[in-house]
């Protein structure tokens, strides 16, 4: 067992510690059972503890050189590759992600910790010409001040890396609250490798707890300017509404109901393995992915029996062998609800073209098709692996059923001509839409985010320094203003 689950406790202005609940957090490996750890709850006094010693940690680190905060981001992004192999078996063993899924997540925080090493030399401002003779405009970018983060289990270590890294980079402190189902990978990790990095104390906490416990302590505290949020719409809303309460500014990253499209000039088989990725990369548990695979009638029953054959020989099993593709949905709830859910649609007229068992935690892939106009599963977000095939007969109706849901978070189309296919995503409302290629994409250079119920606001790259930064208009007269009286 991975070291770092001797780190499962609070960590506080530099320094670990037990939370004073009166109740335990037990994280369990979703694949066996396993007790990994137990942690006991931080309170709303241990969640006023971590933002004020960030509050006054961020002043000092608001006025430290850029080479210097790079220096500590650069040993950071040291220490992760050092560590890689320990993270990544931290991702298989306390999330169940395959073995692919956590060599993604890794390589993909890293580069995000790179980026975070330029955003640290970016440019504080900018001069701007003013109305006035003899005067200057000095436009500031300034740190928010003291960000709180809220991550979530699917994909913790790089949702988490992705504020952690720029906000500290842009001289704000953080206070993360992981999900209980990931509080090493999206939280203790975190810190450790950072506090290793030579951060200074107070600059990044992490409390874990839970809301039965702290209520909206950790949102409606005074100190953060900024919640950066990721999970479901249903909870995101809350977040949401409020934050604004309080005048604080958010950057929701919510739930997703994706549309992969595949026009009759596609490469079948190149499409069929960018869908089956789409929908089944980490058991489906993902926002980007693909609920929805829509398919032109004229190569529908091509793309059927192809995609079909690949999802029915998807490994599924312990996520630590190499060829295992599903493993263990991250607990017993989310099994029974999909198992539920698939039920519930061969009820209402659909066909199961492959129809997965569900063995403890191990939900097998399962297709549907056929399923009746207004079906709301139609509509909804699937965390799991579960496929929704459905045809059209020209692109009107493809785009008509791709935004026929509240959702607008990824999306693709497949088509041998890359114009249509960009025609095609500028009619998709969407964040994000993927022309060839998965529905699952991130990028540290990209805005990425949501429209509709699927978020607000953006990360990544300029997006995250708009959300992680303040602007300040100090005006210099040089000369002398004429006054009107």
């Amino acid at each position: 067992m991975s070291f770092f689950y001797e780190l499962a406790d609070q960590y506080i202005d530099g320094e670990w510690r037990t939370g004073t609940g009166s109740w335990d957090i037990i994280d369990f490996n979703p694949f066996n059972g396993e007790k990994l750890a137990a942690i006991t709850i931080a309170t709303a006094q241990e969640v006023d503890l971590a933002y004020r010693a960030a509050e006054r940690a961020q002043r000092a680190w608001a006025t430290t050189g850029a080479y210097e905060r790079r220096e500590i981001l650069e040993r950071a992004l040291r220490i992760t590759g050092e560590l890689h192999d320990d993270i990544v078996d931290v991702i298989i063993d306390e999330l169940g992600g395959t073995r692919v899924k956590a060599e993604y997540e890794v390589r993909t925080a890293e580069e995000f910790l790179r980026d975070a090493i330029r955003q640290a030399l970016r440019p504080p401002g900018s001069l701007l010409p003013a109305l006035a003779d003899g005067k200057e405009n000095r436009l500031y970018r300034l740190p928010v001040g003291v960000i709180g983060v809220i991550s979530p289990f699917n994909f913790p270590f790089l949702v988490a890396m992705k504020s952690v890294a720029p906000a500290l980079a842009l001289g704000n402190a953080v206070v993360v609250k992981p999900n209980q189902n990931a509080p090493i990978a999206g939280g203790t990790l975190i810190a450790k490798i950072f506090a290793d990095a030579g951060l200074p104390a107070g600059l990044l906490n992490v409390v874990i707890t839970d809301v039965a416990e702290i209520g909206d302590a950790f949102i409606e505290h005074p100190v953060p300017r900024v919640i950066s949020f990721a999970g479901s719409d249903r909870v995101g809303r809350h977040v949401g509404a409020v934050a604004a309460g309080h005048f604080k500014r958010t950057i929701l990253e919510l739930s997703g109901n994706s549309a992969l499209v595949v026009l009759e000039d596609a490469d079948i088989d190149y499409a069929v393995d960018a869908a089956v990725h789409s929908r089944f990369v980490y058991q489906g548990q993902v926002c980007m992915a693909a609920n929805r695979i829509l398919v032109d009638r004229r190569v529908e029953r091509e793309f059927t029996e192809k995609f079909t054959a690949a999802v029915a020989a998807l490994k599924t099993g312990d996520p630590r062998e190499p060829d295992t593709r599903i493993g263990p949905v991250i607990n017993t709830f989310q099994a029974d609800a999909l198992s539920a859910l698939v039920d519930q649609a061969i009820a209402e007229g659909a066909t199961a073209l492959v129809r997965g068992r569900t063995r403890g935690n191990l939900v097998e892939p399962t297709v549907l098709t056929g399923l009746p106009a207004g079906s709301p599963l139609l509509s909804q977000e699937i965390f799991g692996p579960v496929a929704l095939l459905m045809s059209f007969d020209d692109e009107d109706e493809a785009v008509r059923i791709a935004n026929d849901t509240p959702y607008g978070l990824s999306g693709a189309v497949h088509t041998g001509s890359t114009e249509r296919g960009v025609r095609f995503a500028r009619r998709v409302v969407s964040g994000m839409f993927h022309v060839n290629d998965s529905t699952v994409q991130d990028d540290p250079l990209v805005a990425f985010g949501g429209e509709k119920s699927s978020g607000l606001g953006r990360l990544n790259g300029e997006a995250t320094v708009e959300a992680f930064t303040t602007q300040r208009w100090i005006s210099v007269q040089h000369g002398r203003t004429v006054f009107p009286f």
